[in-house]
């Protein structure tokens, strides 16, 4: 009970650290003036998903036994959970709402910005993943190192976005500015220096935690930190898209995932691959696969048919279903 105490304490802690940093990183897309799909593709993305992505860093980092295996874990974790569990719940929340939308079931997305998000991590997780059959390290560095590139032209690509910043007028006040309804740039910058390090102290309780629970179950620690760690640090942020699906802001709410999967699958797999064997098990491989299928899926209706609608999301279930099925009877 303590262990569980503890990992729910260090959660706390994260999802605290995510909340200031991802106020922040809101009110600096705002001041910024950036493009719908900027914000919902790069700084939402990248702010929710800096929970799930602090673990895996510190894991490897930290040295300890059993910290390749949670920081590889949670590296596939979250775009696994991202791809299947996140399109699900977005899917339902579209359905949930129904009433208030103009068009269901088809949704008021960008299509261009969703195709762009899709195609950027089908090519570059699927790199990632071959990577681990490269037995030579310098290959495997040769591609950490394609994978940074292939983010930096994700950024090139997105940022080229018209300027436009109505979709941010409706934020909360910056916490550190209390009431001030126009904080300076270097109080937004603060306010996220800040939430970054809550963020690592919190990862710091959780990777020792994991460590512990791991050995009290008898599950390896590679299954805990695949499933519990993005689960419990993203799925929480990701109720952001269900906020914007209920206001019929689809790029947003889609954007704020699929941009995290492209995060997820490039900058964070380079870390994976310089810092670890990135010796990949069949549950790391088979959770490779059923995403990749659950994106491919998506991207195929939105490419084809330039919409996209709930029932395709709600795919996305079926795959973590699967998984979860497979690791439950120790078929992987």
């Amino acid at each position: 009970m303590l262990e569980v105490g503890l990992l729910l304490v260090s959660l706390g802690i994260i999802l605290l650290g995510a909340e200031i940093f991802t106020n922040g990183v809101e009110w600096l897309g705002r001041l910024l003036r950036l493009s719908e799909g900027a914000v919902g593709s790069v700084l939402a993305a990248v702010g929710t998903a800096l929970p799930e992505t602090m673990i895996p860093v510190i894991a490897i980092l930290s040295g300890k036994e059993g910290g390749e295996e949670i920081g590889i874990g949670a590296i596939l974790g979250a775009p696994f959970m991202l791809g299947t569990l996140a399109f699900g719940i977005t899917g339902l929340a579209v359905i949930f709402f129904r009433n208030r939308r103009q068009h269901y079931p088809r949704m008021k997305v960008d299509t261009a910005v969703i195709r762009r998000d899709l195609i950027f991590f089908l090519i570059v997780y699927s790199i990632a993943i071959l990577a681990a059959f490269i037995p030579l390290r310098a290959g495997r560095l040769a591609i950490a190192l394609l994978l940074v590139l292939a983010y930096v032209i994700y950024l090139y690509y997105t940022f080229k976005g018209k300027s436009i910043d109505s979709s941010l007028h409706d934020i909360r006040n910056l916490y550190l500015a209390g009431r001030n309804m126009f904080p300076r740039i270097r109080t937004v910058l603060l306010q996220i220096g800040l939430a970054l390090g809550v963020i690592v102290f919190g990862a710091h309780i959780f990777v020792d935690t994991i460590k512990e629970l791991s050995k009290m179950l008898e599950v390896p620690t590679f299954i805990l930190a695949l499933i519990i760690a993005p689960v419990a640090t993203e799925l929480p942020e990701k109720f952001n898209s269900i906020i914007w699906v209920r206001n019929d802001k689809d790029t947003l709410a889609l954007g704020n995932i699929t941009g995290a999967m492209v995060f997820q699958s490039s900058l964070i797999p380079a870390l994976g691959i310089t810092m670890t064997g990135w010796a990949l098990t069949s549950a790391a491989l088979t959770s490779a696969v059923l995403v990749i299928i659950s994106a491919g899926v998506v991207y195929w209706q939105i490419s084809r048919k330039n919409y996209l609608t709930p029932a395709i999301l709600l795919s996305g279930i079926v795959f973590y279903v699967v998984f979860v099925f497979l690791i439950g009877y120790r078929i992987i």
